[in-house]
């Protein structure tokens, strides 16, 4: 075996260690051996980065450039992304257990996003105000907001920092990323192409290390005045702490517990492929994952049979085979919990359909297969508990209303799938879904011309779309006087 790759982080513009050495493995999920190394960084580096982020927006060339020179730099990046798409997605794979063509997929996509944004950095415009004051002028302009902190986790980690980083350098901010301690070597590797673009040192900062004290210390870092942040609830709670400090403006993207509502006007076929790829796609590791499967009555028995079938042939193994459907879990503390709150699913009424248990031909990694139980009720652990696993969790309803009330039993929003021929009884639904996102006779689809995020537990605020850059900036407020006469005394009434 060789020795593992060490990487570094990218602070102002040079590739470095921590400070005081400290260092972290990364263990290749579908062996469960050490492959790499990275910087733990501690309160002084994260300190560096913030201090030379803020530098490159106030003293260096970034500050000085126009709007369309910063969308000519984010196109280069995007075109150097698409030149090492595969060569990244290889990394991210082995680092992070995801299918290599899944992450050949999303990084071969992602430019895209830098593109969209590149097409943006131009658009930004203020606005001349019809004043109610005699002899004055006023207009606004938008400005960067300041230095961004952008916290991603391992998971669709290319396409996570798009949103964030894209509409953020757009608008002339600098960015600190913290990448996962679970997965960071993706954006290691990009880290290295912001480089190759030509951006000026400090505007594009990658970190890695532990919640604490890299991510406490970038988000309560009082040089940060935005947040841009992707986990869980547990989490975000400390970050939304964290904002306190320095009352920086703050996004939420936090996963959820997505229905899938599907009619029995449905058609199976359709509806079968996009539940197994809501939920068994990139291993159930998705903020999006459709693991609530809501299915009317009178096809329930016919759905389940249809998704056990097609479950049972899911091809299962490593992840960097072209022939692979499903790969491993990221990390051996996720498929310890996901084996716990199953059986604890189990013990309280559910039926197993399918999988709840290691594959049988697979004796090292963090394998777990595809898993369907059918729920006599909504208040099992599987139902209420975000599993971020190949778990499927089955309740049966009847009719529209009984639909919309199971569909909205979760403190999450983030996003939903519908299923109907009836284009009527779909919109319908739709409007009484709390999500914000729903798919109708499809799923996982993305774009960066969508805006993308949820309500509740799921989080607030929005990536994608054209108001992203707008949410990067910061209005000013500019009165002129057009008057040749002086300005009044204060003190003399008229």
């Amino acid at each position: 075996m060789s020795a593992p790759k060490a990487y570094r982080m990218l602070i102002d513009g040079a590739f470095v260690d921590a400070a005081d050495g400290a260092r972290l493995d990364s263990v290749n999920p579908a062996t469960g051996e050490v492959w790499a190394t990275f910087p733990a960084a501690g309160a002084e580096d994260v300190d560096r980065a913030v201090k030379a982020a803020r530098r490159a927006m106030t003293e260096g060339p970034w500050s000085t450039m126009t709007p369309s020179q910063r969308g000519k730099a984010l196109r280069r990046l995007a075109d150097l992304m698409s030149a090492h798409a595969d060569r990244i997605a290889e990394a991210e794979t082995i680092d992070t257990g995801k299918l290599l063509r899944e992450t050949r997929g999303q990084n071969r996509y992602a430019p895209e996003y830098y593109h969209y944004f590149a097409g943006l950095a131009d658009k930004i415009e203020g606005a001349t105000l019809p004043i109610d004051k005699p002899d004055m002028l006023a207009f606004t302009i938008r400005e960067p907001i300041g230095v961004v902190a952008a916290v991603i986790p391992w998971n669709s980690q290319m396409f996570l920092a798009a949103v964030k980083v894209g509409p953020a350098l757009a608008a002339g901010n600098a960015v600190v990323i913290k990448a996962s301690e679970d997965g960071p070597a993706a954006l290691l590797e990009f880290a290295q192409l912001t480089v190759e673009a030509g951006f000026p040192p400090g505007v594009v900062n990658v970190v890695t290390g532990l919640g604490e004290p890299c991510g406490r210390v970038l988000t309560s870092h009082p040089l940060v005045a935005r947040v841009a942040f992707t986990g869980g609830p547990e989490t975000a709670r400390h970050v939304v702490r964290n904002t306190a400090e320095n009352f920086a403006v703050l996004t939420l993207e936090l996963g959820g517990k997505s229905p899938f509502v599907c009619f029995a006007d449905a058609d199976l076929d359709s509806a079968t492929n996009a539940i197994v790829a809501g939920i068994f796609a990139a291993s159930g590791q998705s903020c999006v994952a459709g693991s609530r499967l809501l299915v009317e009555r009178p096809i329930h028995d016919t759905l389940v049979k249809r998704l056990a079938e097609r479950a049972a042939l899911i091809k299962i193994g490593d992840p960097l085979a072209d022939d692979t459907e499903m790969g491993p879990l990221a990390t051996k503390a996720q498929f310890e919990r996901i084996g716990e709150v199953v059986a604890a699913t189990l013990a309280a009424g559910g039926r197993l359909v399918c999988g709840g248990k290691r594959p049988a031909h697979l004796n090292r990694g963090w394998y777990y297969s595809p898993t369907i139980i059918d729920c006599a009720n909504a208040r099992v652990p599987s139902v209420e508990r975000e599993l971020f696993g190949p778990v499927l969790s089955v309740l049966s309803f009847s009719g529209e209303d009984e639909a919309a009330r199971l569909a909205n039993d979760t403190s999450y929003g983030l996003a939903a799938g519908v299923f109907s021929r009836d284009g009527a009884k779909a919109m319908r639904t739709v409007r009484r879904l709390h999500s914000g996102i729903v798919w109708v006779n499809t799923y996982r689809v993305g774009s960066p011309i969508a805006p993308f995020g949820g309500f509740g537990l799921s989080g607030y605020g929005r990536e994608g779309g054209t108001d992203a850059v707008l949410d990067y900036t910061r209005t000013k407020t500019v009165w002129l006087n057009l008057s040749d006469r002086p300005m009044a005394d204060p003190f003399v009434m008229r």
